[in-house]
């Protein structure tokens, strides 16, 4: 019985090697991260400032997450199904903090692709801040920055 044990440990540690291993690229989402479009994803529950949260994403290796498309939209919305078992308001990374209506995200990449609600952005009363899963459409809608909300923060899969 114990001859039998060391090749079962061995081909246990291959087997959790290879399903780390996708498309060529060694993922380090692990801790509570999700592999999303080769980017580690992790959603946190804490309600936190959208500056707060976003110090806590960089703490984590990460910025509060950028979306580059519809899928990327829908596979963070179902991240954050899975863990909540709803679509809560989640700050994502998305600011015009620096210049009124030129929105960036905090990670540096372009800001192109957009889900805004209807009539949004508004800036009204110097909203600054994106959150995610607003109203019935589930869209995108400025928001003052000092509101708590939970967020969800997006690194590199190295």
């Amino acid at each position: 019985m114990r001859i039998l044990t060391l090749p079962l440990v061995l081909c246990g540690l291959m087997l959790l090697s290879s399903i780390n291993e996708i498309n060529g690229l060694k993922t380090a989402c692990r801790n509570g991260w999700n592999l999303i479009n080769g980017r580690c994803f992790k959603y946190v529950p804490s309600r936190m400032t959208w500056a707060k949260a976003e110090r806590n994403c960089i703490s984590m290796g990460g910025n509060l997450a950028s979306v580059h498309s519809s899928e990327d939209y829908y596979d963070i919305q179902s991240l954050i199904r899975r863990v909540t078992h709803e679509l809560k308001e989640t700050w994502i990374g998305g600011s015009d903090a620096a210049e009124e209506s030129q929105w960036f995200w905090s990670d540096g990449t372009p800001f192109h692709h957009t889900i805004w609600c209807p009539g949004e952005p508004n800036n009204s009363r110097q909203q600054h801040c994106l959150y995610m899963n607003s109203g019935s459409k589930s869209c995108w809608d400025d928001c003052q920055c000092h509101y708590h909300k939970p967020f969800v923060c997006a690194k590199k899969a190295t």
